[in-house]
């Protein structure tokens, strides 16, 4: 017999395991931020001695889900911005000035709302975009609330004037991420910083290097977001010759640290170069058709998966943090692309929430799996709800009939953060009226216009 903190008992399991067991009447035990049992309650149940019983009858269990990229300080401007924006003039007439508009406590306000988000529809831990531009007060504002996470600051330092000294913004941007990972060390707490980039054609080689060498000297990763649009190849062709990956692979840039944001306009010399290197490509699908990228007519994704790419699922903006339905979205863009039903079947839609994300943060072994020694990141999925009844198949079913509404409880490190469909850590009444008062204020002092199609009144 063994003393447990927590019996999940009842459940049906879908594991992730390297078996890819699903487990009916199932039972998970918990001690303290670690599973320690998983198997049929049968087997598990009379073994333990547990603080706390969870009947999980009503429950399809999985681990955490993890999103591969997601902006934390995006949440104020979601439904602000037009859609019929060219990629350019949203992301510099719009994005980038409603960025620069929030106070730190507005950006804190944006992040603790999209860690709820995130939480309260499974999602355990998330690798920031690289886009904080108030760092420090957003890393103090989402540390308590016991979600796992891997941020990062705005960081560029391309000279777009000429009367810019490169030098220095290339040194001041180094100091800074030398100065962020000192702060917030990844040591074991939730909350820790990374070398990230802003990416497309923002970064200079010496900055590509120094945040290579600080990752890997570390054990940390890097993200960066590129080629989303035509714009970036271009850019890459007409300054060095070069396309994007085969430029990073000159300088020595690619490698299993290494996740690529987007990566919509590449080719087959590309997706080869990032297989042979082990860099991972993460696909925000919301992202690339709210943005018209091109992703399902010109996207190579399919053979980058056949080359062996390790590919992972991010949310991206601030329009839905929801990554079961990044899932969905994944499972089906290239069926319909390629008029081919064997693409990315659910069972890959998963993988890529678990799996595959945990191998690119460089946690494959601690989290992505229901399995003894792995964290205590679990998801209870209720099913007496109409889109989960009847069940018949809960991985078919996670993927095209359910979402993250769902979500009934969530565990992080061992932690219950989500309980009932309710967070533990976070005031969720306050934190939604402050989100409406500081997104007032964000839009009121950016000038920019109010466009709806169909007037509000």
């Amino acid at each position: 017999m063994i003393h447990v903190d927590t019996l999940i008992a009842g459940a049906t399991l879908v594991t992730m395991d390297q078996t890819r067991r699903v487990i009916a009447d199932g039972a998970i035990a918990m001690i303290g931020d670690r599973i320690v049992a998983v198997g049929k309650r049968a087997e598990i149940e009379p073994q333990c001695i547990a603080r706390e019983r969870i009947d999980g009858r009503r429950f399809v269990a999985t681990p955490g889900f993890i999103n591969g990229h997601v902006h934390l300080t995006e949440t104020l401007i979601k439904g602000f911005i037009p859609e019929h924006l060219p990629f350019d003039e949203g992301l510099n007439r719009w994005v980038i000035p409603l960025y620069q508009g929030h106070t730190p406590e507005e950006q804190a306000i944006a992040a603790r709302l999209a860690v709820l988000s995130m939480l309260r529809t499974g999602t355990t831990t998330f690798l920031e975009a690289g886009t904080l531009i108030a760092f420090d007060a957003v890393a103090e504002a989402v540390a308590d609330t016991g979600m796992r996470g891997r941020i990062g600051r705005w960081t560029m330092d391309r000279a777009f004037a000429p009367d810019q000294d490169q030098t220095a913004l290339t040194d001041d941007a180094i100091a800074a991420l030398e100065r962020d990972l000192a702060a917030h060390p990844d040591d074991g707490r939730l909350i820790a910083a990374w070398p990230l980039l802003v990416g497309h054609n923002t970064n200079t080689a010496p900055l590509w290097q120094a945040a290579t060498a600080l990752a890997r000297q570390n054990g940390l990763g890097i993200c960066a977001h590129m080629a989303p649009a035509q714009d970036d190849p271009d850019w890459y062709l007409a300054t060095f010759g070069k396309r994007p990956v085969e430029w990073l692979a000159e300088i020595g840039v690619l490698g299993p640290h290494l996740s690529l944001v987007h990566m919509v306009h590449v080719d087959q010399a590309e997706v080869e170069l990032l297989a042979q290197s082990g860099t991972h490509v993460v696909h925000c699908p919301a992202a690339a058709l709210k943005g018209g990228y091109g992703a399902t007519s010109c996207g190579l994704f399919p053979e980058m998966a056949a080359a062996g790419v390790n590919f992972l699922l991010g949310t991206d903006g601030g329009d839905t943090h929801d990554l079961m339905r990044a899932g969905t979205a994944i499972a089906g863009l290239f069926k319909d692309a390629r008029r081919d039903t064997a693409l990315f079947p659910a069972e890959a839609a998963l993988e890529m929430l678990t799996v595959n994300a945990a191998r690119a943060m460089g946690l494959a072994g601690s989290i992505g799996s229901l399995a003894p020694g792995h964290k205590a990141d679990i998801v209870l999925h209720d099913t007496n709800r109409p889109e989960w009844r009847p069940l018949h198949n809960p991985v078919a079913q996670l993927v095209w009939s359910a979402d993250g509404r769902g979500v009934h409880s969530v565990w992080v490190d061992g932690r219950r953060v989500i309980d009932n469909y309710r967070c533990t850590t976070i005031d969720e009444d306050r934190l939604l009226a402050e989100a409406q008062s500081a997104a007032e204020g964000v839009i009121a002092r950016s000038g920019l216009p109010r466009q709806s199609a169909w007037p509000i009144s």
